[in-house]
Parts: structure tokens; C-alpha cells; sequence
């Protein structure tokens, strides 16, 4: 394999894309397949026999994956990457995003073009309607730069309406989002968001778990709902119709354990019936401004706002900083040798999604930072 194609996944990411290349292997039958082997690797040289044992693969099922898993042209999908500037990563890898890792059905792989940050952790999802109204618009494009002001990451699905109208926003204001796609990196879907496109992949990332050339079909859009879920600290839906997939999104991120936020719309607007009723049934949490989303998503998100407006380094003693909870609980588990960040959020009881924001915004203020591996030591401790 030449040293262009490794640059584009590591060797536990291959392994894993020759899983995520495979027919028949989804997330949850994945994660199946490595408990009973130990690792992606291990798992590779296991037939169809001992594939049979593992709940929920039958016979004929095992008999399929192990054939097609052998014939995978992993070589092709690296090169097709490679073409187009996409990388490849798995858990294993230290760029994996932290939220993705900890819900119930995590990606085998992810396909991303741009660059993923430590700092995408504090991550809001908004999303909502194609076929939105101008105030949908409007809504969207103002909470998506609002929220990219006060340093947090927009992430969203690239889409017609209030997606794209959220990225839109959040590159005005020169913060960051992520745009997750329900197709392969080597083509843009909707095709007039090409040139959006390529301003995201500047200012954050394109992010799939699909192969590269698979096309925008329907069924990849639900699966794809759970990325932005995972990926963010809470979901704004802007405006939804009572069966949109922002609802899916909704109920995801109320599963996966983040917050759901949700902005009240009139009442004959068939647009807004679905976001009236998260918020009825209670479901989500009114928002009318970005302070208000701030003040429910905690400490982290109103002190990276402080930093970002400011643009000035705050003095690093917890009290002079003003910590959070949440920060104090996380900043009192840092010690001199490195700690990961599942270890802290066994430590503190806390998601390991919310430790992450934390972690960032303790970094921030001086008093932690990352080392190699995705661990953490305190700074400045006496």
C-alpha cells in the first residue's frame, strides 16, 4: 500500500473500513462482532462459523459477511479519498470525536473532510425544515452566528432550509461548524451547496460515515440524524412539521443524554406544528434568544462566550475565572499524570460528552492541557 493511501487512515481505521465496506455490517452488529473477537483486526480472520455464534447473525448471514469481507477493495476507497482530500478515522484514533464514541450505536468509521478540533466538543446541532419559512431562515441564520460568536460549534446536515441557513451563520461569524452528509464525501448533495461546502471544509468539516460514493437515498438520512445528535451538547430544532426527521433528531439526543432546545412558531404555520409540540409536551426547551440556549447549556458555553467576545486570556486561578460546577468538579479529578476523559467522567458521574466541553474550556483559561492520546493534565496545580 503506498505511503499516500496510509496517510489517509491509520492501520485501526483500515481495519475498520474493511467492516463498514462490508454488506451486511451495521453499527450495532459491529459493535457485536468486536465484543466477541476483542478488536476489528482480530475479528478479520474469523469464518463464517464463528461468526454464526454471534447473536443475531445467522447462518447464512455469517456465511455472506465473511465472503464479502474478503473480496472488500479497501485500496479503492483509500484512493478514492485520497483524491478528495477526505480522511478516514475510527475510535480508535485520537481526532474520533468524544460524543460519538459513547452513544449506543457509534460509526464504524468517519469519513471527514476538513479538520476536526478539540474544541468541537461544546457543539450545538441545529436543524429543522428544507421547506422552511423566511422566519425559519431567518431564525436559523441568527442562531447559527450567535452561537459560532460565543466560540461554539454549529453542526448541522448541509441541507436545503434551516441546515444550510445554520452553517450559513456560523461562517459569517468566522466560528466553526460541521456538516454531516447522508451521502459519500466524493459527491455534494444538495448540489448547489457545492461552494458551501468548500467554506466548511475550511472552517471545520464535512463528516459522513458512508462509503464515498454512495448516493443520497432516503434511508440514509434517519441514520444520519444520530451523527448530529452525537456530535453536539444539544439539538435546536428551528422549525419542524410533526413528521419531520428533526423529530427523529430531537428524540435521538434526548436518548444519547443532551439537551433539546426548540423555537416557538405561529400557530398556522404547519412548519412550526412540530417544534410546538416538543415544547408542549415538554420535550424541549423554549429558546428565544442564544443567551437563553447558553444559560441551559451550562457553565462551558457561557464562559467560551465571555472568551470569544473578549478575545483577551483570562487570568488562569479557578477563582479569578469564575468556575462552573461542572468545571470545579472535573478540574478537582486532574492530576499531574494524564487522565482520560472516560476516567474523569467515571470519576465525576458525569457524560463523557459534557467532560469534553469542560475539558475545553478549562484549556482555555489555562488550567488543563491535552497530550498525546486524548489525555489530560492539570496545569499549574500547587
Amino acid at each position: 500500500m503506498s505511503e499516500n493511501l496510509l496517510s489517509v487512515a491509520s492501520a485501526d481505521a483500515i481495519d475498520h473500513l474493511r467492516w463498514a465496506l462490508t454488506p451486511q455490517v451495521g453499527p450495532i452488529r459491529f459493535a457485536r462482532i468486536v465484543e466477541a473477537f476483542g478488536s476489528a483486526r482480530d475479528a478479520l480472520g474469523a469464518g463464517a462459523a464463528r461468526l454464526s455464534r454471534i447473536d443475531g447473525i445467522g447462518q447464512d448471514s455469517a456465511a455472506r459477511i465473511a465472503s464479502e469481507r474478503d473480496r472488500v477493495n479497501v485500496e479503492a476507497e483509500l484512493e478514492l479519498a485520497h483524491r478528495h482530500g477526505v480522511r478516514i478515522i475510527c475510535p480508535a484514533d485520537p481526532a474520533f470525536p468524544v460524543g460519538l464514541r459513547h452513544i449506543s450505536d457509534p460509526p464504524i468509521c468517519l469519513y471527514v473532510r476538513g479538520q476536526l478540533e478539540p474544541e468541537d466538543a461544546v457543539a450545538i446541532g441545529v436543524v429543522g425544515s428544507r421547506r422552511c419559512t423566511l422566519y425559519g431562515r431567518e431564525q436559523a441564520y441568527r442562531f447559527g452566528y450567535q452561537l459560532a460568536s460565543a466560540g461554539v460549534t454549529v453542526v448541522s446536515g448541509l441541507a436545503r432550509g434551516v441546515d444550510s441557513e445554520s452553517h450559513k451563520g456560523a461562517l459569517t461569524a468566522g466560528g466553526r461548524t460541521l456538516a454531516v452528509l447522508g451521502n459519500g464525501l466524493a459527491s455534494i448533495y444538495p448540489p448547489e451547496h457545492a461552494e458551501l461546502a468548500d467554506r466548511i471544509a475550511e472552517r471545520g468539516a464535512l463528516i459522513s460515515e458512508l462509503p464515498m460514493t454512495t448516493s443520497p437515498t432516503a434511508g440514509n438520512f434517519l441514520p444520519r440524524n444520530r451523527l448530529i445528535a452525537g456530535l453536539s451538547l444539544g439539538v435546536l430544532v428551528v422549525e419542524a412539521a410533526n413528521r419531520s426527521g428533526s423529530l427523529t433528531t430531537a428524540r435521538l439526543a434526548n436518548e444519547y443524554d443532551r439537551e433539546v432546545f426548540a423555537i416557538p412558531g405561529r400557530l398556522d404555520n404547519e412548519f412550526a406544528h412540530g417544534t410546538n409540540r416538543l415544547i408542549r409536551d415538554q420535550h424541549a426547551k423554549l429558546v428565544m434568544t442564544v443567551e437563553d440556549l447558553l444559560d441551559e447549556l451550562g457553565e462551558v458555553g457561557q464562559a467560551l462566550g465571555v472568551i470569544r467576545q473578549s478575545e483577551k486570556v483570562l487570568p488562569s486561578t479557578p477563582a479569578a475565572v469564575g468556575l462552573g460546577d461542572q468545571e470545579r468538579a472535573v478540574l478537582e479529578v486532574l492530576r499531574d499524570e494524564a487522565v482520560s476523559i472516560e476516567s474523569i467522567a467515571e470519576s465525576t458521574g458525569q457524560p463523557a460528552a459534557r467532560i469534553a466541553a469542560a475539558l475545553v474550556g478549562l484549556q482555555l483559561r489555562g488550567l488543563a492541557r491535552q497530550l498525546p492520546g486524548n489525555v489530560f493534565v492539570r496545569v499549574g496545580k500547587k
